[in-house]
Parts: structure tokens; sequence; C-alpha cells
């Protein structure tokens, strides 16, 4: 801090806005409160982010050790020990309590007041001394750490010969084996990790000795301040973490990346099965195993062995996981890095990461891994009094209804069904009467659920025919439909989670879908799963089952893509999106004319319920974006239904680095034939509004230079290209796109670049730049108003109007109509200005554009500098005067 302004250093000289961004970000995790910040791409955000949010976690560490130093140092001035009040304690335990918060201290003899303060004092003294304690520790662990890693780079160096750095590197790993916290077991935090044998539901047997949270010290480390930066999508995790090691804080940070075993696994054998479900699978699959061969010791195993011995994953050894552990903490490294380091370890970057969270400073995770808080809970991430920083937070409502919101369709139903009646006729006599009778409820829920679809679980589901149709319910009158409403669905959730009923009928059907694996099971039991087998593959495949038998490969392969679907896992979770209020969701009943294709929803109407519990732990919340508005959405949907006060929110909104004059914005409201610009569903397709926007089109290539960026289904005289319907193609087209316009420059000529014709909300419109000749210009034709007629829409609406207060004397539904087409609009025109030197025209055909309450949603840096034409010729002259002073320009450089 200087002169009462906290300091912070960055790799260059800010922009203005940097700065402001920053004092407002410092002042907000400060004061914790949510904060709202908008600052648009190509403004140095994610900088900005690391530097004033690491600025801050310097400054408050350092607070907490100066008042830790002077209340230690208080308690030593002091001469008092914890035993001196012993006998009055034991004395007085008997006879008083603590004074409620209602009765007056005053009434409280004095001893008895004085007898709490002091105790209030030493209690805390005591908690600073521990805390102390464990920081000494972890800087020395990761010091040696630092100093094995220097001498392992200096032994890569030198030659074999070099006798003493050997000696110097074998102390430093008996020290570093020998430190605090070594010896433990294998034990520390495998709660997550072990899985579950399926019992009962008796919440009072014992807890097992492998979920017991407390046998390492070190891994308890909650006088540690964690930031915790999440994002959508590793790419994106792994340019924040690129831009934490540019940045000043990258030597004194310790930094742990999360991500899914798909990204993280280095167990080829595992690697290769591709399918996220397979990996996940078979990864938990090799630590039962583990699990099973340390409880049970040598001499206790039978001496006569059936079959060969389990495998187990060789990267899961707690040494190693240990060493990988402090690794990570001492220097920052994204995923990949994590990835090499594990592999130079031979230790999981998964686990490995997993065991650094409590230790690190900076967490960086994806969306997923922190808005569910089951998956929270399984990762060790625990939120209170920690900061969250959420980046790329445009879509954030979205996202949180996505993650809790389920859909399963009438072909998986019946499959899971399936599935499940050969696995409890398979294995009925092995089951204890708890498993059977709760596989039983499962099967029951199962016949109620395709009995909603109008079908029947004996039946093959494609050539059972349904009334089409839709019905939405709420979740009770939908549980009463489907005659489910006497099951107890958390007991049945809570069966779900502790047996892994899912994962171990995953592996049934894979052993009984023709992979080869032979077990003991009589032939009247082969021939149920046979027929099982046949069964599975007419799903897929949509046509009957079929007697003649396919190669074994070919059925191998049509086993694991079948195992990827994972039918009752898709049941699990729309079960347990049932068990939420019946007011924040409805059930969305879609009769397809057959019963395969016929599903059920579950959509969550308030997203805020599940926002709620990170809002409530955490010190404070930062949610960032390089395109925010319209904020009403986050303000009034995510944060104040779920109870955050209004003077806890704050919001910031930075302009951008360019100049006012490198960015034409232009409401468009007719064409050149004086034709009024409306496409609203009625009138877009019409002759007369596609020949205007053809004329509009026309004319706008001719003075435009280098990519023109149109969002719709449009013809014009440049190099048309088309946004592909594969996402694997986009790349293709994006990369053909710019070879056009490269070579459109150089040769010159009559054709001046390309028109790239791509959809809002497509695989273009956001995540992708088009910097420079790559998009000179954007326009938006129309507005990408979502579908109103849909239901789930629909329902969404009126379960504002019902629960929110009216905006501006609109209803808060179809407020959040038009706010949806304005972030979509804002996350599209976005596109085109991506760095201070780079300059756009942006043109909005639709006169409904010029409206106050739409044009107030355009971001505040494009809304300054908009103009609204009422007619085509000045608008024309204005793009033409602003493409020309910006060759002129260029010319002159």
């Amino acid at each position: 801090m200087q002169n009462g302004a906290p300091r912070f250093p960055f790799p260059y000289k800010p922009y203005s806005i940097q700065e402001q961004f920053m004092e407002a970000l410092y002042r907000t995790l400060d004061e914790g409160k949510i904060g709202i910040f908008e600052s648009p791409t190509g403004t140095g955000k994610s900088l900005s982010l690391i530097c004033g949010a690491l600025a801050w976690l310097r400054d408050h560490e350092e607070r907490k050790r100066r008042e830790a130093a002077s209340v230690l140092q208080e308690a030593g001035a002091d001469g008092s020990s914890s035993g001196d009040q012993q006998d009055t304690s034991q004395g007085s335990s008997s006879s008083s309590t603590a004074p409620s918060s209602s009765s007056s201290t005053s009434a409280e003899p004095d001893w008895i007041t004085d007898f709490i303060q002091k105790k209030t004092e030493r209690d805390l003294v005591n908690k600073l001394k521990e805390e102390e304690v464990k920081r000494k520790r972890r800087e020395e662990r990761l010091e040696l750490v630092r100093h094995n890693a220097q001498l392992k780079y200096a032994l890569k160096r030198k030659t074999s010969e070099d006798e003493e750095a050997a000696r110097l590197l074998r102390l430093s790993k008996n020290s570093l084996e020998e430190g605090p916290g070594s010896g433990a077991g294998l034990e520390e935090g495998e709660e997550e990790l072990i899985v579950a044998e399926y019992e009962s539901d008796d919440d009072a047997k014992p807890k097992n000795r492998f979920c017991d949270e407390d046998d390492d010290d070190d891994l308890e480390e909650d006088h540690v301040t964690k930031i915790y930066y999440c994002s959508r999508t590793h790419s994106q995790l792994a340019q924040f973490v690129h831009e934490v090691q540019k940045s000043p804080f990258a030597a004194d940070i310790s930094l742990v990346s999360l991500g899914s075993r798909q990204n993280l696994c280095i167990n080829e054998d595992v690697r290769k099965l591709g399918s996220v479900q397979l990996i996940n699978d078979r990864c938990m699959e090799l630590l039962k195993n583990k699990h099973e061969k340390k409880e049970k010791p040598a001499e206790e195993e039978p001496k006569r062995r059936r079959g060969a011995a389990k495998a187990v994953c060789p990267f899961y050894k707690h040494d190693g996981l240990q060493a990988l552990r402090d690794e990570v903490l001492v220097k920052v490294r994204d995923i990949e890095q994590l990835v090499a380091q594990g592999r130079e370890t031979k230790a999981c970057p998964y686990y490995g990461g997993r065991l650094a969270i409590p230790a690190a400073q900076l967490v960086v995770l994806p969306y997923q891994t922190l808005l569910h808080e089951g998956t929270r809970r399984a990762s060790g991430i625990k939120l209170k009094d920690q900061v969250v920083i959420i980046d790329e937070a445009h879509n954030l409502t979205d996202t949180i209804t996505c993650i809790h919101s389920s859909e399963v369709t009438g072909a998986q139903l019946c499959c899971a069904h399936s599935q499940l009646s050969q696995y409890l006729e398979c294995y009925r006599k092995r089951l204890k009467a708890k498993n059977v009778l709760y596989i039983k409820q499962i099967l029951f829920v199962l016949e109620g659920l395709v009995r909603v679809l109008g079908g029947s679980v004996g039946q093959n589901p494609q050539s059972q025919p349904c009334q089409p149709g839709t019905q939405l319910l709420t979740i009770n009158d939908f549980l009463f439909s489907a005659q489910i409403d006497n099951i107890n669905l958390f007991k049945v959730q809570r069966y779900f989670e502790k047996s892994l009923i899912s994962r171990k009928l995953c592996g049934f059907v894979e052993r009984y879908q023709g992979a080869g694996v032979k077990v003991n099971v009589s032939n009247k039991e082969n021939r149920r799963t046979e027929g099982l087998g046949r069964f599975l593959q007419a799903l897929q495949s949509g046509q009957p089952p079929q007697p003649v038998p396919t190669p074994d490969q070919k059925v191998a392969e049509e086993g694991r893509q079948t195992s990827m679907a994972s039918p009752m896992m898709q049941v699990e979770g729309f079960l347990f999106a049932l068990t939420n209020a019946n007011k924040d969701g409805r059930v969305v009943i879609q009769r397809q004319g057959v019963v395969a294709q016929s599903s059920v929803k579950f959509l969550l109407l308030n997203a805020a319920v599940h926002f709620a519990p990170v809002l409530r732990e955490c010190r404070a919340v930062i949610i960032a974006g390089g395109t925010m508005q319209p904020v009403a959405d986050f303000r009034d949907q995510l944060l104040l239904s779920a109870g955050v006060s209004e003077d806890r929110i704050s919001e910031f909104s930075c302009g951008h680095v360019i100049p006012a004059e490198n960015i034409l914005p232009i409401i468009l409201c007719s064409g050149p034939s004086g034709q009024q610009l409306e496409f609203t569903f009625q009138n877009r397709d019409t002759p007369q509004m596609m020949d205007e926007t053809g004329r509009i089109l026309s004319n706008l290539c001719n003075v435009v230079p280098g990519g023109v960026r149109c969002l719709a289904r449009l013809a014009a005289k440049k190099k048309i290209f088309q946004e592909p319907k594969k996402a694997s193609q986009v790349e293709q087209v994006l990369t053909e796109y710019s070879k056009c316009i490269q070579r459109c420059g150089n040769a010159g000529g009559p054709l001046t670049g390309a028109l790239l014709l791509s959809v809002v909300g497509g695989k273009m419109s956001e995540g992708i730049n088009f910097s420079d000749d790559l998009g000179r210009c954007v326009v938006m034709v129309g507005m990408p108003y979502p579908n109103i007629k849909s239901p789930e829409l629909q329902e969404k609406m009126a379960y504002l109007d019902k629960h929110m207060p009216q905006v501006g004397g609109r209803s808060p539904g179809r407020a959040l109509v038009e706010n949806l087409c304005m972030k979509a609009v804002n996350q599209s025109i976005g596109r085109a200005i991506r760095h201070r030197g780079d300059y756009a025209c942006i043109v909005l055909l639709d006169h409904r554009y010029s409206r106050p309450t739409t044009l107030h949603k355009l971001p505040e840096w494009i809304r300054t500098s908009t103009q609204i034409q009422p007619s085509f010729g000045p608008a024309f002259s204005s793009v033409r005067k602003f493409f020309l002073e910006k060759k002129q320009q260029q010319d002159g450089v």
C-alpha cells in the first residue's frame, strides 16, 4: 500500500482502464462484496484480474500475519498460560454457561464475564499458534522441494560422475520424506476415491476408516486464503495460467490447475478408452482394486485363486502423489505442464493436483467443478471465507440451468430397465435384502416413467407408438402422473451414491455384450444376457433385434458405444433433478410418435437456488466477462433471488482501449428503396425484405475492405463462406476465409475480400477472434429473439412474472426475452474489435434497435458511439467515409 492506495505490480505500464479495473476489484474483495465486472475483449481483462486479485491476496495475507504476530506478542507479554484458568473452568463449567445474546452482560457476575473473555482470547491465541506452525511447515516443505528441483536440474546438466550433487539430492529427498506430514498413510483424502459397496442407507453405520479427513494435518490448511478462478473451457483456463506465468506474481504464488480425468490421465491403457465416462469408470475400478488389495492381507486370501489378479493403476502411489503435490505448489503449471510433470514423476496428475488444493493460493478449475455442489464436495473444494472469480460469465445463468437440468429418452428408460432387470436376475442370490429392495424400487420408478410416455417396459420402445404432444407439469404433479409419488427419491438418491449401481451396471453390460469375458453363470442366465445384448444393439440401431450374431470386433465396439450412453446414469441424473423444490422446476413430457424418441426433461427455473451456497460461503465473488450487458439477469435472477442484499452488489464497466474514432456502430432503420427494416418472424422471409437486405449487403461490400461478417442467410458480391454444420469443419472454413482475404488484399482487383455467413448463437458467435481484416464490418440482420413458443421459455417467463418485480414497467418475463436477445447480439458484434489498433464498422439492420430500452442494453463503449440512421443514404455515406479515412491513415504511415 502506498498513500492508502493498493499497489498493483504489472508486467508493463497498464492502461488507465486497467488501473480502474484493478482498483475496483481490490475494493470489492476487501469489502467482501459480489462484483459484476465488464471489460471488453482486448483490454487485458485476464491480466487485470490476476494482478488486482493477487495484489489483494498479498496484502490480505500480510495483514493477517501482522495481526497474528500482534496477538501472539500480547499473549506472551501477559505471561498467561492456558492452564491459569483451569481450576476456574472446572469449578464453573457445571454451574454457568455463556450469556445469551438476549441477556444483558451486566446481569452476569464479573468473574463469569472475565472468564469468558479470557477463554476467547486463549482460544484465539492457540488457533493462531497452530496456524503459524502449519504455515512454517508448509514453507519449509516447499523450500525443500524447490531445493530438490534445483538439484535435479543441476544433475541433468552435469555428468553422472558428479557424486556430490547426487549426495545432496539424496539428502534433500531424505529431509523431505522425514519432514512434517511424512508417514501419513494412504487414507488421506480417499473419502471420494474409494468405490463404496452398495448396501443399505443406514446412516448409523460406523464411518469407513478411509473417509477420515484428519489423518494428515498438512491437508487441512484452513488458514490459506484461496482464490478459485473458473472459466468455461480448458483452453481458456490454460490461457489464464499462461498470463499468471507472465505476471510479477509467478514466482510467489502457489497455483494448481484442476481438470477432468480425460485431460489429466497418464495411464495409456485408460486414456485409449476415449470416452469421458469410460475413463472415469475404469479409473474408479482401478482404485477400488487397489483399495481391496490393501484391505485384505495376503495371509487372509484364499489359497486357490479364481482368475487373474485384479489390475491396479501404477500411477496411484502415495509417495509419488505427495511428491507431485509438492512439485505443483512450487511452480505455476498449466494442464499440459502438469501432465508432463506427472509423467516424469510417474504420479497421477489428476489426484496429485487434488491433493495440492488445501495448500494452494490460486485454484484454476472449470465451471462445472465449481458450480455443481456434488462435484465440489468430491473434489475437496471448500469455499468457506474464500474468493471465487467466474470469468467468461455472460452465460452464467444458462450454464447453471444446464448443469442442473436433465433429460432422459424413452429408449434410455427401457434400456436401463432391461439392464437392471437382467442384473437382478443374474445376481439376486448374491445381493443383500436391502439391495434387492432398492433395485426393485428403481425398476418400479422406471416402469412409471415409461408409462408416462405411453409405453411399457416389456416391449421394444422403437415399435411402441404414442400420441404426439408436449405436456408441462410441476414436479409433484409429474410424480403423481407417473404413480411414483410413494417412493422416497431422497433415499433412492442416497442409494445411487453409496452403491454406485450405475457404474456396476455399465460393467455388467460390457461383460455380456460380446467383449469375450466369460462368467460362471447358468445356461439360463447366459440366454438371458444374450437376449440383453441383442436388445441393446436394437436400441442403438433403431431396428428390431436380429438373431444373426455380429463379429466380435463389431459387437465389442457397439458395447463400448452403448456404455458411453450410460442410460442408468442419465436416469440417475434425472431422478436427482426431481429432488428439487416443487416451485423451482418443471418437468416437460415430449411424446414424439414412438416411445423410444419421446423424452421427459427436468427444467430448472430458479438458478439462484444452486448458486446461493457459493454466494453464502464465499468471502467475495467476482462475476466477470467481456460483455455482461444487460446485467439485470445477473443481479435479479442470480443475486437478489439468492438472498444477496443490494448493498453487497457492486458493478464495474470500463470502456475499450481503442479510440472512439476506430468504431462506427450504426442502427439502420430502412434500406435503399425505403423499405422499413423489421425482421420479425412474420415478414423476415418475404421477398421484399430479402431483396432489401441483398441491396444493403451489395452496397456495403463495395466499400468495406477485407472481411464482412453477416449473421444470416444472405447473398453478396464478395466470395461467400458459410458456417459449417459440423464443429470439426469450423477451423477449415476459417482458414480458407482468412487466406481468401489475404489473397484479395495482396492481388487487388474487383474482389476485395470475403463474406462469412454465420448464425447467432452458433459455432462462430463467440470464442473466435475476427481481428483486423478478418472482420472490418459486422452486419447483424434482425433481432435474434428466442422461440417464445417454446414450452420451456414460456414456463420460465411465467415463473419470473410470479416471483420477480416488474422491470421498468415491463413484466420480468418479457424483459428476459429481450435480455436473451441482446446478450446474443453483444456477443456477436464484439468479435471484430480485438486490440488497441483495430477498427471496424457494426451495422444493426432493424429499426427496433433504436428503441431506448433496447439501445441501453448495448455495451457502453459501443452505445456511446452509435448512430441511428432512419434512411440508407446517410448511413452508407458514413461507412464509406469511415473506411476511406482509415485507408488514408494507413497510406500515410
